[in-house]
């Protein structure tokens, strides 16, 4: 088996819709914008990467059993930071500043940051990124953040 999408309820579908598809160049699928049942399908090719629920009414927390993290792989280190610089203009959470290693010494790592929601987000790369600091001491970088 392998992971076939992901879905997350959001509060407000216009913006989350809107960063999903600035930020990951996702194209929208299928969606409903009726009032009580908005939804979207999000992704390439008619391929579903993402779904978006707008049927929360509070930020995400992680001191709920449920999603811990969502993670995409780039292709490359020069992928993370042109997306890195986007969502810096934009003002987004960042977890660290820069780009982290996923432990001291790793080759894969990328960067760590919060969803309009809340919602902790990464995008990495599996090599390029040994000669950047370890921003977290409490073990992997995408562990207890």
């Amino acid at each position: 088996m392998k992971t076939g999408h992901v879905g997350l309820n959001v509060r407000n579908m216009e913006r989350s819709l809107s960063f999903y598809k600035d930020i990951f160049g996702l194209e929208i699928i299928r969606e409903s914008k009726e009032n009580g049942k908005k939804y979207a399908f999000l992704g390439h090719n008619d391929k579903i990467t993402i779904t978006l629920w707008e049927q929360s009414q509070t930020e995400f927390s992680k001191d709920q059993s449920g999603l811990h993290h969502l993670a995409f792989e780039a292709d490359s280190i020069e992928t993370i930071k042109r997306i890195e610089e986007k969502l810096v203009n934009i003002g987004t959470n960042m977890i660290y500043q820069g780009i982290t290693p996923h432990e001291e010494g790793a080759e894969s790592g990328g960067i760590f940051f919060l969803d309009p929601d809340g919602i902790r987000l990464e995008i990495y790369t599996p090599s390029g990124t040994s000669y950047h600091a370890h921003n977290n001491t409490e073990g992997p970088a995408c562990g207890f953040f």
